[in-house]
């Protein structure tokens, strides 16, 4: 068991051993975009992604960081009194920009009261040389993660929702940040159209045994004016039920080293912005479904892991 009492290593978990303390993190939006969308790499964006560029609970593009931050701090402040906090850049891909552009991001944050670290969503190719030694810069002056998008291993369907780069180009990213000893959190999805239970798990076991220090596991969802909602519209392709998610998250979970940090384990949409799955947007009975599961199998995270290489 683990610091409260989950059968599997949460973030608030890490957290707390590390500071001590309840971390918040506080969703920023620099109104970045991404290098498949504007035509560097591909057109339109990958094909679940809505306008909002996977920000939808970050803050307002019209606000600058400062104010986006203390409007966030401020509800956080009103269910945890004493907590810290974490600058999570999440819109968009958050090193698409000049060095000097991030700075003027990421740098004001890092100066607020009570900010611990900071929290950077990008993609595998979107991290130049003179980025990568700015963030080695940041990460001796700060708690900072690097989150890199994978989505999944399989080429097939990392070429249908447009993720624009190759499993080779995300593996060595990970090693580049992992040389300057940056921590590495990675996102995938489960219920990606046509991806069998078995890739799911095959992705995850990829993952085992590279050096990452988190995942973020999150449930495909059919989000209103998206390429996605166009095609399933057309198609129909299979959407997991929660049973079926729960299961596989199950079985992740025991492929799963004990050190990686559960970072998310569902997804989280707006129902005025889901068509599909309905049953995703009752967050907490999906928490609590997932550890029924998990005691009623008397399983663990790692149970079933081989150690990293």
């Amino acid at each position: 068991m683990y610091l409260n009492n989950k059968r599997y290593y949460t973030l608030d978990s890490f957290y707390k051993e590390k500071f001590g303390c309840k971390i918040a993190k506080v969703s920023l939006n620099c109104n970045f975009t991404c290098p498949n969308r504007d035509g560097t790499k591909g057109v339109g964006g990958c094909i679940y992604c809505s306008s909002l560029r996977s920000g939808e609970y970050a803050g307002f593009v019209e606000d600058d960081v400062i104010t986006q931050f203390n409007k966030v701090k401020e509800v956080m402040l009103n269910k945890w009194k004493n907590c810290k906090f974490i600058g999570y850049f999440q819109a968009g891909t958050n090193t698409y920009a000049e060095v000097d552009v991030l700075k003027e991001k990421f740098e004001p944050i890092l100066k607020l009261k009570d900010v611990v670290g900071l929290s950077i969503a990008t993609r595998p190719y979107s991290i130049t040389d003179e980025c990568l030694d700015y963030l080695t810069d940041l990460n001796k002056r700060t708690f900072l993660t690097v989150e890199l998008g994978l989505q999944t291993i399989h080429d097939k369907t990392s070429k249908l929702i447009n993720r624009c780069h190759s499993l080779e180009e995300f593996e060595n990213m990970v090693k580049k940040l992992r040389e300057r000893k940056i921590n590495v959190v990675v996102h995938i999805i489960n219920g990606l159209p046509y991806e069998t239970k078995e890739m799911m798990l095959e992705t995850v076991k990829y993952l085992n045994n590279l050096d990452i220090q988190g995942i973020k596991i999150h449930m495909l969802h059919v989000l209103k004016n998206t390429k996605l909602a166009n095609m399933y519209e057309e198609e129909k392709f299979p959407i997991l039920t929660k049973d079926e998610y729960i299961d596989i998250v199950v079985n992740q979970l025991e492929l799963l080293r004990s050190d990686i940090v559960i970072n998310r384990i569902t997804g989280d949409p707006k129902l005025d912005d889901l068509i599909e799955p309905t049953w995703l947007v009752k967050k907490f009975v999906v928490l609590n479904d997932i550890d029924k599961e998990l005691k009623r199998r008397d399983t663990y995270q790692g149970k079933k892991a081989k150690k990293i290489n």
